[in-house]
């Protein structure tokens, strides 16, 4: 009797902690050590025995790391974790593949932590609600509760970054569909943050070793060289290159929307070292880099009140006496070559709007002249009265460089602005148009369309789409 409340009891308990989110160990004592001081030396071992490959100029956006057992893939592992051992990213998401759970789409892990024999890796919530808003993904606990794929790399997270919080995020099905939905969530989220990727895959599995190698060499070759169409076209078609592919294609797809990303492959073994060469499995370590973005244009508000005066200015001098306003200024924000727009309403009404996508010249001399522009050549008005003037509404775009897309999913209504082109044909929207006018993205693109000249449907397949970000004030 007293066993049977025992087991009561510790089922009980079981079940408190899994309500709580934190996700047991499972794996531990089989594909990794068991005891926290064997795993933790196993790991420092395999630290100190991979060589850093330090990239200052750029920016670690992602590693691919292997998830098999330690002793077959743990050394490969290092090689990717050694780059980032002592850097201070706050959060980590680990996307692995379903190999136990039939899953569509992918199971973002929500709140409380991952258990290792190293202590407790917490869930970073409100990161890890982000991805699931801007995804639709959400919770499944199957898809979690025997997965080794995300397991086995929170150890060397904990080893290298023991203040990260971590996202685990399994994805099953690696459709096209998954694939860019989870990229463009991460696009739309991840940015700004100090964060990173983890990607946790084995490369092909149970061929002899030359096929392996043969055929691992040529899926790290598209790797490196971002051949994502291709490697989502093999993963649907269920080729034998990666189980973790799915999961791959979705941080190329990210790294590259985060500028000009290379890939870096750091070390390539398979699992002939410790068995026959009849059936091996392949390990890769690899890094995502991007150049480190340039510090972000911003203006203070004492600069967006000083930068309205002076279009105001401008408009009422030229209405006036028909002079350009003269204005110097040692303001470095005001000499930077920016396009930009200025709006000009009466009453909520437009009264006229004209800027320039360009950056060619300082900003300040941008604002006048868009500023004179706007009131006395927008062909779609008279020029403003000296009477008008008291009643103006005056309002700026400070234009972000233009950026070319192929994906129109990417764009993001309220976020950005849209250009556009075909020929000599160009139509431009800024970011606030479709809020104003409640459209949808597909809207948004035949609305610039018709502003190009152009009939509505053709962003869809013979012309180039620009997408900008604007401060407007």
């Amino acid at each position: 009797m007293r066993k049977i409340a025992l087991i009561i009891v510790f089922s009980l308990c079981v079940s408190f902690v899994w309500s709580q989110g934190i996700r047991k160990a499972v794996w531990a004592g089989q594909f990794y050590e068991k005891k926290a001081e064997t795993l933790s030396q196993q790991i420092d071992q395999f630290l100190k025995n991979a060589k850093k490959m330090p990239s200052p100029s750029e920016e670690i956006l992602a590693l691919i790391s292997p998830h098999a057992g330690y002793v077959y893939s743990g050394q490969t592992a290092a090689y990717a974790y050694r780059l980032i051992q002592g850097k201070d990213y706050e959060s980590v998401i680990i996307i692995g593949p379903s190999h136990r759970y039939r899953l569509k789409g992918c199971s973002i892990y929500p709140k409380g932590g991952y258990e290792t024999p190293l202590g407790t890796a917490e869930i970073d919530e409100l990161l890890a609600a982000e991805i699931s808003k801007a995804s639709g993904f959400k919770y499944i606990p199957e898809a979690h509760q025997m997965e080794h794929s995300v397991e086995v790399q929170i150890p060397f997270i904990q080893k290298t970054l023991p203040h990260a919080k971590i996202v685990p995020i399994v994805m099953g099905y690696p459709t096209r569909k998954t694939i860019i939905r989870l990229a463009d969530a991460l696009v739309e989220v991840l940015p700004g943050k100090n964060a990173m990727i983890i990607v946790s895959t084995d490369m092909s599995h149970f061929f002899p070793k030359k096929k392996a190698n043969d055929t691992d060499s040529k899926t790290i070759s598209l790797i490196h060289s971002f051949e994502t169409n291709t490697l989502i076209k093999m993963l649907e078609k269920g080729a034998n290159i990666m189980c973790g592919g799915g999961p791959v294609v979705s941080s190329l797809l990210y790294a590259r929307e985060r500028g000009k990303a290379k890939v870096e492959i750091l070390h390539y073994t398979d699992s002939s070292q410790l068995g026959g060469e009849s059936q091996i499995v392949g390990y890769l370590a690899a890094a995502l880099y991007t150049k480190i973005p340039n510090p972000i244009f911003s203006l203070s508000p004492e600069e967006k009140t000083e930068l309205l005066r002076l279009a105001r200015s401008a408009i009422d001098q030229f209405i006036r006496e028909k002079k350009i306003i003269n204005y110097n200024t040692e303001n470095l924000n005001f000499l930077s070559k920016k396009g930009a727009f200025v709006t000009l309403k009466r009453k909520d009404h437009l009264r006229g709007c004209i800027g320039f996508i360009e950056p060619i010249a300082p900003l300040y001399q941008t604002v006048i002249q868009a500023s004179v522009y706007a009131a006395c050549r927008d062909q779609r008005f008279l020029p403003v009265s000296a009477e008008e003037l008291d009643d103006l509404e005056i309002e700026i775009s400070v234009l972000s460089p233009l950026k070319i897309i192929q994906d129109p999913s990417l764009i993001r209504i309220g976020k950005h602005g849209l250009v556009i082109s075909k020929g000599d044909k160009r139509g431009l929207l800024l970011p606030q148009v479709p809020v104003e006018n409640n459209w949808s993205r597909e809207t948004f693109l035949k609305q610039a369309c018709l502003k190009a000249g152009l009939p509505p449907n053709t962003w869809k397949s013979e012309a180039d789409i620009y997408i900008f970000e604007a401060i407007i004030f």
